[in-house]
């Protein structure tokens, strides 16, 4: 298959089959605001779209514009986050937000060069913001991305050490008009068609010049590393309840899930710390259950220890009524415990 016939056959298949999504532009119609544009990429890393979705309209209904996320309180915004994970990203948000409106007078840069200086925004969103936003031609590699073309190239070196060949490669059939429309037609090609398992290459408009469905083995590309074990840490979450309400604090505003609300916890070390640093001096009650959660970088076991307590005087939090939680904006490590004590609770 001819270069420039890959963004042909695959622009002429997006033409008809592209998905309608909130932050997108319809067919035809003017080009998408940057803002949606740049908050949707945010929000879609690491995350898939249809976890997504309600976020992204939350956000938008709340906070229409760039100048009205800038204007937000950052406690609010990091409550409106929680579930979507990688809470450094929401702290990012905030902050470019506030830079686009205190140093752009609102408006975001439209290249990728302008856009690199804003916090939280890297290579790949740089480029699929200016390509998107923008209209500028920009070589955008995302997972699904990575996926079409280690296939259609037949990479056998595995990532991430193939990367600068991969990107060499997407740049040669990225074209001039119309790159954020290949960018997006590649992603949706990688979302439905080119799919992780099972891929239907009899739907595919690149099939006629793929490399690893002409070997009959797609499935084996991406080449992927040995994935490392990741580490094991232990902790405490602490439950207090007093007059059906539960205490609540917030956590350091640097650090992992920094200013975001929670129980109480102990040190996550390698070892069970048991009781260490409980809030209160309490009848604690150890719970048989186990609230299992993988982060980034290590994977964190908390045993439950549940008291009730009386109207002594309480350190820096608040007191939440337990039947109002599902609106404290709990990250979802914190969200499975009270699940698990709610199930203790109850039975």
């Amino acid at each position: 298959m001819r270069v420039d016939a890959v963004a042909e056959n695959l622009l002429a298949w997006y033409d008809v089959h592209r998905r309608r999504l909130p932050w997108r532009a319809e067919a035809g119609a003017a080009a998408p605001d940057p803002y949606r544009v740049w908050l949707s990429e945010v929000m879609l890393q690491q995350t898939t779209v249809a976890a997504v979705k309600p976020y992204f309209e939350r956000f938008t209904t709340r906070w229409p514009t760039v100048n009205d996320l800038a204007a937000a309180d950052e406690s609010e915004v990091m409550t409106a986050w929680a579930g979507l994970g990688y809470y450094a990203r929401a702290r990012n948000l905030i902050a470019c937000a506030r830079a686009v409106a205190r140093d752009h007078r609102g408006r975001f840069p439209d290249s990728e060069a302008g856009l690199r200086t804003l916090p939280g925004i890297g290579d790949y969103s740089a480029a699929a913001i200016a390509a998107i936003a923008f209209g500028q031609r920009a070589v955008v590699i995302d997972a699904n991305v990575e996926r079409v073309c280690s296939r259609f190239f037949a990479f056998g070196q595995p990532l991430p050490q193939a990367r600068a060949a991969l990107r060499t490669a997407v740049d040669r059939i990225t074209p001039d008009a119309r790159a954020g429309d290949f960018a997006q037609a590649m992603m949706d090609l990688g979302s439905g068609i080119c799919t992780a398992r099972a891929p239907q290459c009899l739907l595919c408009p690149l099939s006629g010049g793929c490399a690893a469905r002409s070997a009959g083995n797609p499935e084996a590309y991406p080449v992927k590393a040995a994935k490392r074990t990741k580490p094991q840490r232990r902790g405490t979450a602490f439950w207090i309840e007093r007059g059906n309400h539960v205490w609540l604090v917030r956590r350091p505003a640097k650090g992992l899930l920094g200013g975001m609300r929670a129980l109480p916890t102990g040190p996550w070390a390698d070892f069970p710390p048991g009781l260490a640093g409980a809030p209160f001096d309490a009848e604690w009650r150890m719970l048989d259950a186990v609230a299992s959660h993988v982060f980034t970088h290590f994977r964190l076991e908390s045993a439950l220890a549940v008291a009730t307590i009386g109207a002594q005087e309480t350190a820096d939090g608040e007191w939440w009524p337990i039947d109002e939680l599902e609106s404290a904006g709990l990250p979802t490590v914190f969200a499975k415990a009270v699940r698990l004590i709610g199930r203790e609770r109850c039975g």
